[in-house]
């Protein structure tokens, strides 16, 4: 029995041990985030020079800055990666008014992965129509988000105007640079450094540039994927704790839950795809999951504005700013949308009759994927580029 005793001890001392060195490496790994945005802001600085605007006159239609957030979110099946390259990309010279509907875009996308979940319940007929409910209820939201922000941000620029004068408030009023963040710079200017001078100065500046964005993005894809994983290990325990405890709640209740899950793994789709299988199996009905969905798209804010910290020089005002308009967007869907009686019943009516009809025939799933996040955006763009828009 007294052996027992120190065997527990030193098992007890190995585990926080190990949960210390898993936190180091998620350390590790923000650094690594921090000087990939930095790395693709420079590498697009380099490659596009002044000419960065025409660079990306293909996304100056909003609707192909939409599908070019939404397909690249559905294929990378993330959006914190996706927006932490658009940060990277305004930082370069992207500019922002070009950069808001992919932000817009990548909320759309990074929905396809709860849908992906819902079909682990097919089989069953009742669980299905309930899990699949759960999944496309985000999607809808979205949606309609997308359909009331866009055109008003077309015409007034709300979004664009409001982010950027709190960017001058945080950045030191009106500066160029971000005054409150030059500790960062310090930071990622060893590493850039060490890798413009030694390894891409022996090549072009624009192919230079181009393996600089490359290695960027390549980056911020696989330190997303790690932290993501350590995460999960981590804290999705806690994350279900979180969702039981809080969910059923009320809106208010599930709406902070939901951002709060999201902040501890990192991931909207994570978030969202803890909640599908627990609706699938009646835990919670789908007015209960729908806040907490919402709160998971204001969670997933907190890697964009990370990652704009990490931005230095003339457009570092402007990361921030595209790093903010992220979370305004988000912030007001929800306040418009479910904070409207009318508003907020329309994406539970249409998930509710979607799933229905999926369960009566499940080519409507795949019509529903297909349509939804490929060929609709495809044909938006096309038509588009055919107006002459």
């Amino acid at each position: 029995m007294t052996d027992a005793i120190p065997e527990n001890n030193n098992a007890q001392t190995l585990k926080q041990d190990a949960h210390w060195l898993e936190w180091l490496k998620i350390v590790g790994l923000v650094y690594l985030l921090l000087v990939a945005v930095s790395l693709i802001g420079s590498g697009f600085k380099l490659a596009a020079g002044v000419h960065a605007k025409e660079l990306f006159a293909f996304a100056s239609n909003p609707i192909a800055g939409i599908v070019v957030g939404t397909v690249a979110t559905a294929l990378i099946q993330s959006s914190s990666t996706v927006t932490s390259i658009i940060v990277g990309l305004v930082a370069g010279g992207l500019p922002v008014s070009i950069a808001i509907p992919m932000i817009m875009g990548a909320n759309i996308g990074t929905t396809i992965t709860n849908t992906i979940v819902s079909l682990g319940h097919i089989r069953q007929v009742d669980e299905f129509r309930r899990a699949f409910s759960a999944a496309t209820i985000h999607d809808f939201f979205n949606l309609m988000a997308v359909a009331i922000f866009l055109p008003l941000e077309i015409m007034f620029g709300l979004l664009e105007k409001t982010a950027y004068a709190a960017s001058e408030i945080l950045a030191g009023g009106g500066s160029m640079s971000m005054s409150g963040f030059n500790f960062m710079k310090a930071l990622v200017k060893p590493p850039i450094k060490l890798l413009s001078d030694n390894v891409f100065s022996v090549f072009p500046s624009v192919l230079s540039g181009i393996l600089m964005i490359t290695l960027g993005v390549l980056t911020i894809f696989l330190v997303i994927r790690f932290i993501g994983k350590l995460l999960k290990t981590l804290m999705v325990g806690r994350a279900k704790g979180i969702l039981h405890s809080a969910v059923g709640r009320g809106p208010i209740s599930g709406i902070a839950s939901g951002s709060i899950v999201t902040v501890l793994v990192q991931s909207s789709s994570t978030t969202t795809s803890l909640i599908v299988p627990l609706a699938g199996s009646g835990v919670f009905t789908l007015r209960q999951i729908y806040p907490f969905t919402l709160g998971a798209n204001i969670g997933t804010t907190i890697t964009a504005l990370l990652a704009a910290t990490a931005v230095t020089g003339e457009y570092a005002i402007f990361a921030l700013e595209i790093a903010l308009v992220h979370l305004l967007y988000n912030t007001c869907a929800v306040l418009v949308i479910y904070g409207t009686p009318v508003l907020r019943e329309i994406p539970i009516w249409c998930a509710e009759h979607l799933a229905e009809a999926a369960t009566k025939n499940k080519l409507y799933v795949a019509a529903y994927i297909s349509l939804v996040f490929f060929v609709v955006p495809l044909v938006l763009i096309s038509g588009s580029t055919l107006l002459g828009y």
